[in-house]
């Protein structure tokens, strides 16, 4: 029964995030879509993509990436052995924002070079000055959110879900505030320049930008404000001091390093990508919109069984519990496979509906529309393998092995590098968003190529293989109905009173058809589901 017991907490976390991850990412729909409506895909709103990707870029660093990879396991271990986690948690944290606020004070020197480092396009156009205003105010919120990753994982290890996801809601409130506090503005007749605008240039949208920029800074206090109070009431008040370079900083930093600069190889990933689209007109809003629309079922399943799973798998491995460990792994790929190839299947097969119905209107026109979508099928394809790398990477984290996922990054990023500027003078920037996938998939195979050597706590069961297939098929089947049901809305789909009630049905009826199809054929049985929300 024990061996059972904590998967079952698992899904119940699992859950937890998942659900306050799913609003978090609804709230982000409302934001992305008014800043569709009000900016368009001009020169301002392209220059607020790149700024709001500055920050994180970085977080990925210090943030959810490596330094939590290297943190959650460490400070997971000492709360099991009971070996003061208090003062590695605060030691931890105070070195940690003496990195950042370093780093944040020479990003603002750095500024232009960053810029041009991630839209080398923009060079010589008033994009670049924006994205530059842009950035040196949005890059302080790289201060704030890793301090409340730290926070979070803290949370997350003792087995606290609720606050660590909900933080992110803040950030979409905050911006949706922004923007409309801007849209009032403008239509009580407030006037925003810059000197060095052209007769030329499109400025559609400059009052939101700056307003956004602001916003971003004020939601990253507001978030750590959150995950601090709540790691407080749990008994892990974390005073801001000096830092210490103690044995353990040291250990946290050496185990740190190699995630680090995997973390940079991801990074630079994404930088292949922007750079590829800044050429090409709009392009960065319309790579930014289709990444909202796949970053849904990634966060909400990804994200969550990547946060849950890793404490849990690194309390197993100090436990010795391999068959209890192999029973979370399966199910959290089971579940994973189960909500994401549905998904993968209908951002493939009806992604102009979704962008037109979501995004069409105001500034963002047709046009706008069908290179969105391409761009949406493109990430699609890959959906899948961006998931499994969280359910396959914390079989390393929880090791304390951040070499071993290194050198696969480093592999995943010649891929993609590859792919992405080779493809860029056949399809264009569709090619970058293409080669995203593909460099998603290569890290998988390594992964999954890579674990072998592990043990029995690194292997799927039987129940997992028997169920793969089935999922594939349930999802084909499902994707099949889309393409019926979207043929036959697409009338209603156009129709500015009826299309979100289109889309709904359309959605809500794949859906229908997947459960029915994933149930006759065995690939997950419904009252499992039911079973996990009872628990939580």
């Amino acid at each position: 029964m024990a061996a059972i017991a904590r998967p079952i907490r698992l899904i119940s976390g699992f859950i937890t995030v998942g659900m306050w991850t799913l609003g978090s990412r609804l709230l982000g729909f409302v934001r992305d879509i008014l800043i569709a409506a009000f900016m368009g895909t001009g020169p301002v709103a392209e220059a607020f993509f790149i700024a709001f990707s500055l920050p994180n870029l970085f977080r990925r660093f210090f943030a959810e990436g490596a330094f939590n990879t290297a943190f959650v396991p460490m400070f997971s271990k000492k709360l099991e052995a009971g070996e003061n986690a208090l003062g590695f948690a605060r030691d931890a944290f105070a070195a940690l924002a003496t990195v950042l606020i370093v780093l944040t004070l020479l990003a603002q020197l750095a500024m232009p070079w960053l810029v041009l480092a991630m839209a080398g396009g923009f060079a010589g156009d008033v994009r670049f000055e924006l994205a530059v205003d842009f950035g040196r105010v949005a890059f302080g919120y790289i201060l704030f959110i890793s301090l409340a990753a730290l926070l979070s994982g803290l949370l997350n290890a003792t087995g606290r879900f609720a606050a660590a996801a909900a933080a992110p809601i803040l950030l979409n409130v905050v911006l949706i505030a922004m923007l409309l506090i801007a849209e009032t503005d403008l239509a009580a007749g407030a006037a925003f320049t810059i000197d060095s605008a052209g007769p030329g240039d499109d400025l559609t949208g400059l009052r939101h930008g700056t307003l956004l920029s602001w916003g971003i800074l004020l939601a990253g206090l507001a978030q750590v404000a959150l995950v601090w109070t709540a790691a407080s009431r749990a008994g892990f008040r974390l005073i801001p001091r000096l830092p210490r370079l103690t044995p353990e900083m040291r250990q946290l930093a050496i185990i740190m390093l190699p995630a680090m600069l995997a973390g940079g190889v991801v990074q630079i990933n994404l930088l292949v990508g922007r750079q590829v689209a800044s050429f090409f007109e709009g392009a960065i809003v319309w790579m930014s919109l289709a990444d909202r629309l796949y970053q849904l079922p990634l966060g909400v399943v990804g994200v969550a069984i990547g946060v849950v799973l890793l404490p849990d798998l690194s309390r197993r491995l100090r436990a010795g519990d391999g068959a209890g460990g192999r029973y979370a792994l399966s199910r959290a790929g089971e579940i994973c496979l189960a909500l994401t190839v549905p998904a993968a299947v209908a951002l493939c097969v009806i992604p102009v509906p979704l962008v037109s119905v979501l995004f069409e209107r105001g500034a963002f026109e047709a046009s706008d529309t069908a290179q969105t979508a391409l761009a949406l099928a493109a990430y699609g394809i890959g959906l899948p393998a961006f998931v499994l790398q969280k359910v396959l990477q914390p079989l390393y984290f929880a090791r304390e092995d951040t070499k071993t996922p290194f050198r696969f990054a480093l592999v995943a990023m010649v891929v993609n590098g590859v792919v992405a500027i080779g493809l860029a003078f056949v399809i264009g920037f569709v090619g970058a968003a293409l080669a995203t996938s593909v460099a998603a998939w290569t890290m998988v195979w390594l992964l999954a190529r890579g674990r072998r050597s592990m043990g029995e706590v690194a292997m799927f069961d039987d129940r997992y293989r028997q169920r793969l297939g089935r999922i594939v098929l349930a999802a084909m089947v499902m994707g099949l109905s889309l393409v019926i049901g979207a043929t036959l809305l697409a009338p209603a789909l156009a129709a500015p009173g009826l299309r979100y009630l289109a889309l709904a049905a359309l959605v809500l009826g794949g859906l229908a058809v997947y459960g029915l199809a994933g149930q006759a054929l065995g690939a997950f049985r419904i009252a499992e589901f039911r079973d996990a929300l009872r628990r939580r």
